[in-house]
């Protein structure tokens, strides 16, 4: 005889999306030529040539450190501290080429509007981030800025996603990361999250393969509950606490 309460067990409601956690180079900025440009240019004086196609390599999300020691060899830490400022000073002289994803700006702030929390999680050194973000008017728009410095492993290690949800007190069930590259793919995945994948310089069809749960091509004209909607998830009315966490 089946068990009368079995029948009528409640459905679980689903997970409300409570949070977006963005990378930033790909997703917010469109700053994939100006790191190609930089990246060439800094290998090419050391002797290194490269092609396009060994540069993709660095479009995969990963920690400058990383991308040094793949291209140059083992280094010791002053020649990885020296070498990175010399690309950030050459990435500096092509910011100006950096502009927005199209759609980027308005999205966080119709985020930002219906009480969803906002960070960003990224791949580059904390005072590219920062002073990327500042000169664009946009620090201030994020709870958190998690950068590569503060995480003992690059992506697709999933301890950048862990942290920027610590930061703004958000489950990772209840977060959506956005990312442009398969191995942040596989990063924001191994945290429990789900990830929406922006094609704007990337295949849709790697980022499905990596775990995406969606793809868009930008932002332009997107709603939360659009976006929410995407992933499967409702959007959340609660108005969460705001962090103090973002850098000044």
């Amino acid at each position: 005889m089946s068990n009368p309460a079995a029948v009528f067990a409640p459905t679980p409601k689903p997970v409300a999306l409570q949070a977006v956690v963005f990378d930033m180079d790909g997703v917010i900025v469109d700053s994939h030529p100006a790191h190609r440009v930089a990246w060439k240019t800094f290998l090419h004086a050391l002797g290194r040539g490269v092609n396009d196609a060994e540069l993709d390599f660095v479009m995969d999300g990963r920690k400058r450190e990383d991308i040094l020691v793949h291209f140059l060899g083992p280094l010791t830490r002053e020649q990885l501290e020296e070498y990175g400022r010399l690309k950030n000073d050459l990435f500096c002289q092509a910011a100006a080429e950096v502009v927005p994803i199209p759609g980027a700006f308005e999205f966080i702030d119709r985020l930002r509007s219906a009480a969803i929390a906002v960070a960003v999680a990224t791949s580059a050194s904390s005072s590219r981030a920062v002073s990327t973000l500042r000169r664009l008017g946009l620090l201030s728009h994020f709870e958190a800025v998690v950068t590569g410095e503060e995480v003992p492993k690059g992506k697709p290690d999933p301890g950048i996603y862990q942290l920027a949800c610590q930061r703004i007190q958000c489950p990772p069930k209840s977060a959506v990361a956005v990312e442009d590259a398969a191995s942040g793919v596989r990063a924001a995945k191994s945290a429990g999250m789900r990830c929406v994948g922006i094609t704007w310089h990337q295949s849709g069809d790697s980022l499905t393969a990596a775990g995406a749960d969606a793809v868009l091509h930008d932002f332009v004209d997107l709603t939360p509950s659009d976006f929410a909607s995407l992933v499967g998830m409702p959007q959340s009315g609660q108005v969460r606490p705001r962090s103090d966490a973002t850098p000044s």
